[in-house]
C-alpha cells in the first residue's frame, strides 16, 4: 500500500489549508481530501458516517478548537470531497484507511474527536495501536447502521445495498431518498433538534453533497450496515473497557431512545468521562459552541 501527500489550492472549506492524501486500496488509488486549520498540538476531527457525511459538518467546531490545537478534518473514502468509486465499502477498508492516514499525516500521538460511526474505528485502532491517540472524545457514538437499527437482518440489508448499487434502478432509488424534502425530514427526525436551523440553504448544501459522482455507493454501505465495524453492544462496551487511553463520551440529550441507552452504557464504564449536552445525533454540527466548551478541559488534560 503506497501513500503520498499533495498540497492543492484552497477550495470550499472552513478556512483551513485543503490537501489531498493519495491512498491505495486493493490496487486502486483514491484521492482523499482533508483540511488543516491553525498550528500547535494536532487534533483530528472525524465526521459521522451518513448519506451527507462531510468534513464541513465539523467546520464550526474546528474554528472553535483552532486557538488551542492544529485541527485536521478529513473526508473518508466514499464521502465528502474524497473519491467515491464503486468499491465494496466495508470495515476492512476504513480500518486500514484510518491507520494509514494517522501514520502518514501525524508524527506523534494525537487527540481525536470522532462522531457517530467513527467511534468504533477509533476505539479499535486505539486498542491495536495504543500510541496512536493520546485522548479520545466520542460524540454521539453509534455502531449500527439505520437499516439494522430498524430491525433488518443482514440478508435484507444486503439485498437493499445491491439494489442501490445497481446502475439504473439504484440511482433512481438513491435520488428519491436524497431529495431535499426527504433530507429535511430525516434531519428533523433524529439529527437536529431545532427545526429553525433546517433552512432551505442548509438543506440545499446537504443535497449538493449527495449529488457527487458515485455518492450512492458509500451511502448504501452505511445505511445497510455494511460498514458497521461493531456487531453487538457487548463488543462496543468491551472495547471501551479495554481502552488504555483517556476517553470522553458526549451524549445528546435528545438522542433516539435506543441509541441513547447504548451511549449511556458506554459513558457509565469505569474511568470514562462523560457529559450530556443539547442535541441529538448531529450535535457536533448543531451545537458546536456547547460541544467545544464541554470537551476543551478534557482535551487539555484538565479533567
Amino acid at each position: 500500500m503506497s501513500t503520498n501527500l499533495l498540497t492543492t489550492p484552497a477550495t470550499a472549506g472552513f478556512g483551513g489549508t485543503i490537501q489531498e492524501y493519495l491512498w491505495t486500496w486493493e490496487n486502486q488509488q483514491l484521492r482523499v481530501v482533508y483540511e488543516t486549520l491553525s498550528e500547535g498540538v494536532p487534533l483530528l476531527l472525524l465526521p459521522a458516517f451518513s448519506t451527507v457525511s462531510t468534513r464541513l459538518e465539523m467546520g464550526e467546531l474546528a474554528k472553535l478548537l483552532a486557538p488551542h490545537f492544529q485541527v485536521v478534518a478529513v473526508d473518508g473514502p466514499g464521502f465528502g470531497e474524497s473519491d467515491r468509486p464503486s468499491l465494496d465499502y466495508r470495515p476492512a477498508l476504513y480500518h486500514q484507511f484510518l491507520a494509514d492516514f494517522v501514520k502518514s499525516v501525524f508524527k506523534s500521538s494525537i487527540t481525536v474527536v470522532a462522531a457517530g460511526h467513527a467511534a468504533g474505528y477509533v476505539l479499535q485502532l486505539a486498542l491495536r495501536q495504543p500510541n496512536a491517540f493520546s485522548r479520545i472524545v466520542l460524540v454521539a457514538p453509534t455502531w449500527r447502521g439505520p437499516l439494522p437499527t430498524m430491525g433488518a437482518n443482514q440478508v435484507v440489508a444486503g439485498m437493499v445495498r445491491e439494489l442501490v448499487r445497481s446502475p439504473i434502478l439504484g440511482e433512481a432509488i438513491y435520488q428519491l431518498n436524497t431529495s431535499p424534502s426527504f433530507l429535511s425530514f430525516m434531519y428533523g427526525r433524529h439529527v437536529f433538534t431545532d427545526a429553525a436551523k433546517l433552512t432551505p440553504s442548509f438543506i440545499e448544501q446537504k443535497w449538493q453533497t449527495t449529488q457527487k459522482p458515485g455518492a450512492r455507493f458509500g451511502s448504501a454501505a452505511f445505511v445497510t450496515g455494511n460498514i458497521d465495524t461493531i456487531r453487538n453492544q457487548s463488543d462496543f462496551l468491551e472495547f471501551g473497557k479495554s481502552l488504555s487511553v483517556p476517553l470522553m463520551v458526549i451524549i445528546g440529550e435528545s438522542s433516539p431512545p435506543k441509541s441513547r441507552l447504548e451511549m449511556d452504557a458506554l459513558a457509565a464504564l469505569p474511568g470514562v468521562v462523560s457529559a450530556v449536552v443539547p442535541g441529538s445525533l448531529g450535535l457536533h454540527e448543531e451545537y458546536p459552541d456547547v460541544l467545544a466548551e464541554a470537551i476543551l478541559p478534557f482535551l487539555k488534560g484538565l479533567s
